[in-house]
């Protein structure tokens, strides 16, 4: 089984069918194990003999339509892709603290990602998430540097 983490847009607590009951419930549907979700913010943690992840994103993509009645990107990585993100260091040397706010964005169709130092003393910054869209499409999404840093650790309690 290879251990995988998906990565939800949109995701907003507040929505009772976004819970991380009812995501995890969804996930079970479609024969994933091993599922859990990380923080409110729309990260799942499960388990899954494949291997073809835009088959298991559009699943789960449509499963939210049609169980949950609501439309999200899913962009999903492994473990080993994620560690090895992780790995690189892209924020070597960068403190995670004020003014800094480190944030990485995933790209469903590209397996790639761009890590980010926001300045949050400068007021252009809040800005960053339309700037970012604009450049690059919605099929993306965002986590800070402490969130991915969450999601690889229950990755790893999985294995």
């Amino acid at each position: 089984m290879i251990i995988y983490a998906a990565l939800l847009r949109g995701i907003m607590p507040m929505n009772p069918n976004m819970k991380g009951e009812k995501l995890k419930e969804t996930f079970e549907s479609l024969g994933f194990k091993n599922v859990s979700t990380v923080i409110a913010s729309g990260n799942v943690v499960f388990t899954s003999a494949s291997k073809d992840t835009k088959k298991m994103e559009a699943e789960i993509e449509k499963a939210f339509i049609k169980k949950l009645g609501f439309a999200s990107t899913t962009i999903i990585r492994s473990f080993d892709e994620l560690k090895e993100f992780v790995g690189r260091s892209p924020f070597k040397g960068i403190k995670d603290e004020k003014p800094n706010y480190l944030i990485v964005t995933f790209f469903k169709n590209r397996q790639k990602e761009i890590a980010q130092v926001l300045n949050l003393d400068d007021t252009k910054t809040a800005n960053f998430m339309s700037s970012i869209e604009k450049t690059h499409g919605k099929e993306i999404t965002t986590r800070t540097w402490k969130t991915v840093h969450r999601i690889l650790k229950r990755m790893e309690s999985i294995g």
